[in-house]
C-alpha cells in the first residue's frame, strides 16, 4: 500500500503509517530497528532496495532522507517536506517512508526524523555516499547506536579511510571493512592450523582499493609482521601471501568469486569467496549493534601508510608487539653468602664499595615466664 503526501508534517506521516497498518491488517507493529538512509534523488533507488533486501532478515521501519535544498536562491528559502508511505509489498513486514526535504528544511532532517523513529527500538544510521567528515558529531548520527560509511563511494577512498580513523567513534564502521569478513575469516581458520611463526605478509588487490588497505591494516596489526600492499588489476582482492617458516600460505581469488587456498604441506583447497551486494552488506552490519573494537584498531593502525605501497610494522608498544615463544631463562647458581662482619671484598680496577651498615644484634629472646609453684593435697604451696 503506497500514500503520497504533498506538503506534509510528521504528524502526517505517523498517522498514514498507522491507516496503511490497518488497512493491511497488520496493526501491531514487529519491527526492531529503524534505519535512516541519507542520500539524493539520483542515488536513493540502489540504497533503498539494498535496504528492502536487508529488511527481509531484520524487519525495520526504513526512513529515506533525500535532501533537495535547490539550485536558485529562491528554491532554497522554500521550506517543504513531500512523503511517500509504503507498507506491505516489497517491503514485508516493514514499513517505507520516502521523504523528500525542499529548501531549507533539507539543512534540518533531524527535527523531521525524530519523531518518526520507533520507539524504544535502536537507530541506525547509513550515508551510501557523501557521508560527513565527523558521522557521530552529525545532528542525525547522533540518533543513531551505529553509523554506517562506505569508502569505496567517495572520490578517494584512501583519504576517506584516514578520515574514518581521524573521526572515529564507538558504533562507526565502513562497509570496506564489512567486505572483507569472508577473507579474514578463511585466514584465520588457515592460521589455526599451521602454527608456525609469519614472517612477512603481501596483499594485492586492485588501486584504491579501500577494502585491500584495511586488510593490509589488520594483518599488520594482529601478526606484527611487515605487509607489503601490491597493485592488481581486480576485481577488487585477489590475494593474500603469508610467508611462514614452513613456506607460503596463499588465498589467491582471481575472477571474484571463487578463491584458491594453498597450505604447506596440504592439498589445494577452493573457497567461495564471492563477492558480494550492499544487501548482504548491510544485513551483515545489522546483526551486531555494539562497537566493532577490531575494525577501529586495524583503521588507526598504520593509517599515515595507507596508499603508499606497504604497511610496515610501527613503533608499538609492548601489548601490540607480536606473540612470540618465551624462551626460559637458565637456572642460575644461588648468589654466594658471605660473613656480614667481614670486611667488602673490592673488585681489581673498581672503586671501594660504600660502607655497608653494620648488622643488627639479634632481639634478646625473652624469658619462659615463672612457674607457679605446685600446692599439696591439704592447700600448702611448697617452699
Amino acid at each position: 500500500m503506497n500514500i503520497d503526501l504533498t506538503d506534509t508534517t510528521s504528524s502526517r506521516i505517523n498517522s498514514a503509517l498507522i491507516q496503511a497498518r490497518r488497512s493491511t491488517g497488520t496493526p501491531a507493529v514487529g519491527m526492531v530497528l529503524t534505519l535512516v538512509i541519507v542520500t539524493d534523488e539520483g542515488n536513493h533507488y540502489d540504497a533503498l532496495r539494498a535496504a528492502s533486501d536487508a529488511s527481509k532478515e531484520h524487519p525495520s521501519r526504513i526512513l529515506v532522507v533525500i535532501k533537495r535544498p535547490g539550485r536558485s536562491p529562491r528554491d532554497r528559502k522554500i521550506a517543504r517536506m513531500d512523503a511517500e508511505v509504503r507498507v506491505g509489498g516489497e517491503t514485508g513486514t516493514g514499513e517505507t517512508v520516502l521523504l523528500r526535504l525542499h529548501g531549507e528544511l533539507a539543512n534540518h532532517a533531524y527535527s523531521v526524523v525524530l519523531p518518526l523513529l520507533l520507539p524504544d527500538a535502536p537507530v541506525v544510521v547509513w550515508w551510501p555516499e557523501d557521508a560527513p567528515e565527523h558521522p557521530s558529531e552529525d545532528l542525525l548520527g547522533q540518533l543513531a547506536q551505529r553509523r554506517i560509511t562506505d569508502a569505496q563511494a567517495t572520490e578517494d577512498p584512501v583519504a576517506a579511510l584516514g578520515l574514518r580513523a581521524a573521526t572515529y567513534t564507538p558504533g562507526d564502521t565502513d562497509l570496506a571493512w564489512t567486505r572483507i569478513t569472508p577473507w579474514r575469516s578463511v585466514l584465520a581458520a588457515a592460521l589455526d592450523q599451521r602454527h608456525s611463526p609469519i614472517t612477512s605478509a603481501v596483499v594485492e588487490g586492485e588501486a584504491y582499493n579501500p577494502s585491500s588497505e584495511l586488510l593490509a591494516l589488520w594483518l599488520a596489526e594482529r601478526l606484527g609482521v611487515p605487509v607489503d600492499r601490491q597493485v592488481s588489476e581486480g576485481p577488487g582482492l585477489t590475494a593474500v601471501r603469508l610467508e611462514t617458516a614452513d613456506g607460503v600460505i596463499c588465498l589467491d581469488r582471481a575472477n571474484g568469486s571463487l578463491a584458491e587456498l594453498a597450505m604447506p604441506g596440504q592439498p589445494d583447497r577452493h573457497v567461495a569467496l564471492q563477492r558480494r551486494e550492499v544487501s548482504e552488506l548491510i544485513a551483515e552490519e545489522l546483526r551486531r549493534l555494539d562497537p566493532d573494537e577490531i575494525y577501529a584498531s586495524s583503521v588507526k593502525f598504520g593509517v599515515n601508510k595507507l596508499g603508499q605501497g606497504g604497511v610496515g610494522v610501527l613503533e608499538r608498544d609492548a601489548k601490540a608487539a607480536p606473540a612470540t615463544q618465551v624462551t626460559p631463562e637458565p637456572d642460575r647458581p644461588p648468589l654466594p653468602t658471605r660473613d656480614p662482619e667481614a670486611p667488602p671484598e673490592h673488585a681489581p680496577g673498581s672503586p671501594k664499595n660504600p660502607p655497608q651498615a653494620p648488622a643488627q644484634p639479634p632481639a634478646p629472646k625473652p624469658h619462659p615466664p615463672a612457674k607457679a609453684p605446685e600446692r599439696k593435697a591439704d592447700g600448702k604451696a611448697d617452699k
